[in-house]
């Protein structure tokens, strides 16, 4: 059998091994409606979402607002207390996410001062409270994204615990908070979570292109690979991994690059309305790559207050490249 070709079951959903990963200010709507239109199948995650903000934001203002196309979908929250996470899950349970996603493991400063996200991994009777609470109100796969711990390393610990309070998934960081996303990425921890646990587990972190993602299976033997930063700027990215693990060419050329730019910012503008320039703002510097030119063209499109200025630009950096653009 063909380990990459194969999928896996988190509850009761088969799920290729390549997976969208949450980033916050990045994985919103549109951007999920990109990266669908090379990946139809794939599991992705909403961004992080605090339930107190969840649990009172109108749902025109809510990242509940996202499109059937983009299921399966894992919506991603973060916690410090068990109030508001009953009425959250039935918000999202009538938003009709597949799955959902507590986040142990954001190392953000606002969201560890409050309690939540990565400090949780020192808190342990608080997560034992908050796990259990969003067990006995979800009928759906309920995962968790952790690191490999706060100031300490814990993920071991942490991992059991988890699947014994019912979880269906385990997503990893191999690195601590105070590591944020650098350092060293421990594998061994890993492969030893991997080893112990009878739920599936997936890695996150460094998985860029087809040749990390085998070493990293190599040496850890999980059963997912989720993909984040390597999705900015290029949406295609986990098509191109499916397709050149299993051997075969995969390639862009400019005019497709050129296109998908194009419907990206006419996506951020269908659902931001005026405000979906400014929103795609921080996606250009991830577009425009590449060339001598490239800083010049950031400095005038970031700066422009014109949708036609903006998709003019885009033309020309793209159609003065070459036929295709270079792998990441």
């Amino acid at each position: 059998m063909n380990f990459w070709k194969e999928t896996f079951r988190i509850g009761n959903r088969d799920i290729p091994r390549f997976i969208g990963g949450p980033m916050d200010g990045f994985t919103d709507s549109p951007f999920r409606a990109m990266v669908r239109q090379f990946s139809p199948k794939e599991l992705l995650y909403t961004e992080i979402t605090h339930v107190g903000n969840l649990a009172f934001a109108p749902y025109e203002q809510s990242t509940l607002r996202f499109k059937a196309a983009e299921r399966p979908l894992n919506f991603q929250i973060t916690a410090n207390t068990e109030d508001y996470l009953e009425h959250v899950c039935k918000k999202i349970l009538l938003a009709g996410a597949d799955m959902v996603d507590l986040n142990i493991g954001c190392p953000a400063r606002n969201v560890v001062g409050s309690g939540s996200g990565s400090a949780l991994m020192a808190d342990i009777p608080r997560l034992k409270c908050i796990l259990k609470k969003l067990r006995s109100c979800l009928p759906i796969p309920l995962t968790v994204k952790m690191r490999a711990g706060f100031k300490e390393q814990n993920a071991f610990e942490i991992a059991l615990l988890a699947q014994d309070y019912g979880i269906d998934a385990l997503v990893i960081h191999p690195r601590l908070q105070s590591q944020k996303f650098s350092g060293k990425v421990d594998y061994s921890l890993v492969a030893h979570i991997k080893q112990k646990l009878s739920i599936p587990v997936i890695i996150s972190g460094g998985v860029k292109n087809a040749d990390t993602a085998q070493k990293i299976y190599a040496q850890t033997g999980v059963d997912g690979f989720m993909v984040s930063r390597a999705l900015c700027g290029s949406p295609w990215k986990l098509k191109e991994l499916y397709e050149t693990i299993q051997g075969n060419s995969f390639s862009m050329s400019s005019e497709h690059k050129l296109k998908a730019a194009w419907y990206h910012l006419d996506a951020m503008l269908d659902y931001y309305g005026s405000a979906g320039l400014y929103m795609f703002r921080k996606h250009l510097a991830f577009y425009l790559k590449g060339g001598p030119d490239a800083c010049e063209f950031r400095r005038r499109l970031i700066t422009s207050d014109s949708v036609e200025v903006v998709k003019e630009g885009l033309q020309t950096f793209f159609r003065a490249r070459s036929e295709h653009i270079p792998q990441n």
